[in-house]
């Protein structure tokens, strides 16, 4: 009667190898983030405190601060490019606000080189801080690049205008197909509505299914903020 064969067990290198890659895996993003935080606010105080002139500043400090050098501080430089910011956003809301960016607009329009950068530059601005007004609605499925085939894409929008009155007939849906694992590129489809199906999970996992190439699944127990809905109710 022969013996039944032992189990294989894992080398000590094979079972530190394992250890190391799980503490890889823990330790790496959270270095790596704190890492590019370090990073942001290292530049951003490099470039924001050598404008700020210290004695003008000094004396808007309350007295106990005033003998304080603050501009030193790690992150000064950003929490104030922060209050710029701010302060243009509510500018900007204003009437005397639009229309000097009007000005600047038409200013920048004359010059063919700057022109060209300003207006690349101010629709990828517009399309990353979009309100959510503007972002999309949710994740879905659609047949592509032919029938029988399903690729993850996000609805956008209803289609309108000059392109829904040329094709005509049935309903259609402005669908973005992100391309892995780099989804800031992709393609624009116009879609029938009874071929698109939605899907319970959220923008934000459907983003990181499309950049993971399927590796990271979201899970089912956890379909994300996005209401169910049938695919007759998807506009």
């Amino acid at each position: 009667m022969s013996t039944p064969p032992r189990p294989h067990r894992r080398g000590f290198f094979a079972g530190l190898r394992a250890s190391f890659l799980t503490g890889l895996v823990v330790v790496a993003p959270a270095v790596l983030t704190i890492w590019l935080i370090t990073a942001v606010v290292e530049f951003v105080d490099s470039r924001v405190i050598p404008l700020i002139p210290r004695e003008t500043l000094r004396r808007f400090l309350p007295e106990n601060l005033a003998h304080m050098d603050l501009i030193s501080l790690p992150g000064i430089g950003l929490v104030i490019a922060l209050l710029f910011t701010l302060i243009v956003g509510f500018f900007a809301k204003g009437f005397i606000g639009r229309s000097l960016i009007q000005w600047g607009e038409d200013l920048v329009s004359r010059m063919p080189v700057v022109r060209s950068i300003y207006n690349a530059l101010k629709q990828i601005a517009e399309t990353v801080f979009a309100q959510s007004s503007t972002s999309f609605n949710r994740a879905c499925l659609v047949q592509y690049p032919r029938p029988g085939l399903w690729a993850v894409a996000f609805v956008s929008t209803d289609t309108k205008g000059e392109i829904a009155q040329k094709i005509g007939g049935e309903k259609l849906i402005s669908v973005f197909l992100p391309t892995t694992p780099n989804p800031t590129s992709g393609f624009l489809l116009f879609v029938p509505e009874k071929d698109v199906i939605a899907l319970d999970m959220s923008i934000e996992d459907a983003a990181k299914l499309i950049i993971s190439a399927g590796l990271v699944a979201p899970d089912p127990a956890k379909p994300g903020q996005v209401v169910r809905k049938k695919r007759d109710e998807i506009s």
